[in-house]
């Protein structure tokens, strides 16, 4: 468990803001993934962003990114890379 919750800490409540159409997101998420609610699902989204920091700023930014070339056929395969570079498939 979290070092941030346990048997001693008081339960409060927290407000904040969405978008309609975030919310209309969370909600299928939460009942698609068989969560018992929508705050039972976002406490366990929040615990893991805390223990499991998976990305900064930055590195999804770059993702993004990365997603939309892959999109937009801004790629090449790795035979048009070897061609491009000069290299080859085969280890020396």
């Amino acid at each position: 468990m979290s070092e941030a919750a346990t048997n001693d800490d008081e339960i409060v409540t927290v407000n904040f803001k969405v978008t309609r159409s975030f919310l209309n997101e969370i909600e299928d998420t939460w009942q698609g993934r068989g969560f018992n609610s929508r705050s039972e699902f976002i406490r366990y989204t929040l615990r893991d962003a805390v223990e499991h920091p998976t990305f900064d700023r930055d590195e999804l930014v770059a993702l993004l990114q990365a997603e939309e070339d892959v999109r937009e056929q801004r790629t090449m395969s790795s035979q048009e890379t070897r061609e491009q570079f000069g290299t080859d498939n085969e280890k020396e």
